[in-house]
């Protein structure tokens, strides 16, 4: 299995609840790059896209147009940039974070603790060590939470059961401060699927174990790099 896809896409459509749904573009490859679509006050907000043949059929299904694009990682550029510019929408970048406005052709929007009225942004990360700029996002009327890296549901990225879990990287230093007391109904995440059942306590229990299941993931991965 390829940790990343190319070539030919092959949409698989994933997270389908009342107010969006999310999508793989290359559903074999190991690192499981999910995009989403949610909806909000009648407008759809696409996150971080991987471009694909039907996505815009997929957005078709959903109430309202699409109102923008937006980059939640500074390495999630993705297909962010055709994506808007093919509906003629900017690319919302929260205003903190660097060295993705300039490689957009797009409109560039700034947004700063709120996407828009209704959305919360949440500043998940902003270190340069390890290098990491990371925004959730709370769409508080349907209880939607977004995010795109710091917690995930790919393979590598969960052991023992975990409905969610916290990226190898952060392991040690899990983003409690930031995702803790947020109590969503559903999660959706840039990595894998999402949880529509139980979503806030997945999110507890991802945060709370991240330390005690490390020794585990890390060792579920190298087990699988010697097979």
């Amino acid at each position: 299995m390829p940790m990343k896809g190319s070539g030919t896409a092959d949409l698989r459509e994933i997270d389908r609840h009342d107010h969006g749904v999310g999508w793989l573009a290359y559903p074999n490859e190991q690192m499981q790059r999910a995009s989403h679509a949610v909806t909000h006050d009648g407008d759809i907000w696409v996150l971080d896209p991987v471009d694909v043949d039907g996505v815009d059929d997929l957005l078709a299904e959903l109430d309202g147009e699409v109102a923008g694009v937006v980059t939640c990682l500074d390495r999630h550029k993705r297909d962010a940039d055709a994506v808007a510019r093919r509906h003629d929408v900017p690319v919302y970048v929260p205003e903190w974070m660097t060295g993705v406005a300039p490689e957009m052709e797009a409109p560039v929007e700034r947004f700063g603790r709120q996407l828009v009225d209704g959305v919360r942004a949440i500043r998940v990360r902003d270190s340069s060590i390890p290098p990491w700029q990371e925004v959730a996002l709370l769409f508080e009327s349907s209880g939607t939470l977004y995010v795109a890296e710091s917690l995930g549901n790919a393979e590598y990225m969960v052991v023992n059961a975990e409905p969610l879990g916290v990226h190898p990287m952060l392991r040690l230093t899990p983003p409690r401060t930031a995702l803790s007391g947020l109590d969503p109904e559903h999660v959706v995440v840039g990595h894998g699927i999402g949880v529509h059942e139980r979503a806030a306590d997945a999110v507890r229990e991802a945060l709370s174990s991240s330390r005690g299941n490390t020794l585990s993931l890390y060792g579920k991965t190298v087990k699988s790099l010697l097979t």
